[in-house]
């Protein structure tokens, strides 16, 4: 079944998806932020057929969220390397791996934890404002349009007076 595309919508949840939203993507984008830099071992380790690799690198790279470092030219070989842009996408990565170890392994089967280097402490990634420092919270902030809406209807009435 072809997906649907999310191109013209005026959201910024549904224009990521479009580089992001396959389930291989976010995969791939894992084993990225674990040091994997190789189509071989992205091959090996997912298990996911060569030609979908292929095209879900090509899309990553395509969308500067990846790069492509020749290492061996005569074989026409390389390297994909998160860019700035990708590693921006840690935080994300972060918060499915947070809800995964809470709602689906649940305390104390965490497959993997973070550990602070500078402190040495294992720690959980959390989001705050970047004016106060506060946690946001999901009952302290609301929706309000932004600059880049164009739709007033993309936005429902009662998020902007919750």
């Amino acid at each position: 079944m072809k997906r649907a595309s999310f191109a013209g919508m005026n959201c910024a949840v549904a224009q990521s998806l479009e580089i992001i939203g396959e389930w291989w993507t976010l995969l791939i984008l894992r084993d990225a932020f674990l040091g994997v830099r190789r189509f071989d071992d992205f091959q090996a380790r997912l298990g996911i057929a060569r030609n979908i690799l292929s095209a879900r690198l090509d899309t990553l790279v395509d969308a500067g969220v990846l790069e492509r470092r020749l290492y061996d030219a005569a074989r026409g070989r390389s390297d994909y390397v998160l860019t700035e842009k990708g590693r921006a996408l840690w935080p994300v990565l972060n918060a499915i791996r947070q809800w995964g170890d809470d709602w689906v392994f649940g305390d104390g089967n965490e497959p993997l934890e973070l550990l602070h280097t500078p402190c040495g402490c294992y720690t959980h990634a959390v989001q705050t404002c970047d004016e106060c420092g506060e946690e946001l919270r999901l009952e302290d902030v609301r929706s309000v349009p932004g600059p880049g809406l164009h739709d007033e209807s993309f936005l429902p009435r009662y998020a902007a007076t919750q």
